[in-house]
C-alpha cells in the first residue's frame, strides 16, 4: 500500500499550517505548488515546487500528477474537476469537498459569475475565513486522508 499525497494549490491557500499538521501526524508528502516562492515549512516530506508564472501553470502541474488516493488542496474550480476526472480528492480551504454530483453546478456557477464580472456587475468574493473554516477544513482533511488510505489499500 502506498501513501497518499497531498497537493497544496498554494498561493492563496489560508490552510497550510493545518495541512502540515495532519500530513506530519499521518506521514504524508505535500507538494507546495506556486507560481512564485512562498515562505514554506522545512521538512523532508515537504516538497516546494515553482513553476513558470503563467495562467494555470501551476494547474497543469498538479492536474498532471494527482493520482487516485491523493488530496488536492484547491479553490480553483477547473482543477478540482481535473483532479476529480483523475481519481483524486478535490477540497476547498473551507473544508467542503469537491464531487463528482457537485462539480459540474460549481464551473456552472463559476461562468455566470465569469460573465457577470465581464458586464461590469460587482460580485463578491468568498466569506471571511476564520476559526471555523479551520476546523471544518481539518476535520474535511482527516476524514480525506481516511477515505483515500481506503482506496489504495
Amino acid at each position: 500500500m502506498s501513501d497518499p499525497r497531498i497537493f497544496i494549490d498554494a498561493d492563496a491557500c489560508p490552510v497550510k499550517d493545518e495541512i502540515y499538521r495532519v500530513a506530519e501526524r499521518c506521514g504524508l508528502k505535500v507538494f507546495v505548488v506556486s507560481n512564485g516562492w512562498i515562505n514554506t515549512r522545512r521538512a523532508p516530506w515537504i516538497e516546494q515546487v515553482v513553476v513558470d508564472a503563467g495562467p494555470d501553470v501551476a494547474d497543469d502541474w498538479i492536474a498532471e500528477r494527482a493520482a487516485p488516493g491523493d488530496i488536492v488542496v484547491t479553490a480553483d474550480i477547473p482543477l478540482a474537476d481535473r483532479c476529480l476526472k483523475a481519481g483524486a480528492q478535490a477540497l476547498k480551504a473551507n473544508g467542503s469537498l469537491f464531487t463528482a454530483d457537485s462539480i459540474g453546478s460549481a464551473l456552472a456557477g463559476r461562468m455566470v459569475g465569469e460573465h457577470l464580472r465581464s458586464m461590469g456587475v460587482a460580485t463578491s468574493g468568498p466569506p471571511p475565513f476564520g476559526p471555523r473554516g479551520r476546523s471544518n477544513f481539518l476535520q474535511a482533511l482527516d476524514k480525506a486522508v481516511v477515505v483515500a488510505r481506503r482506496a489504495l489499500a
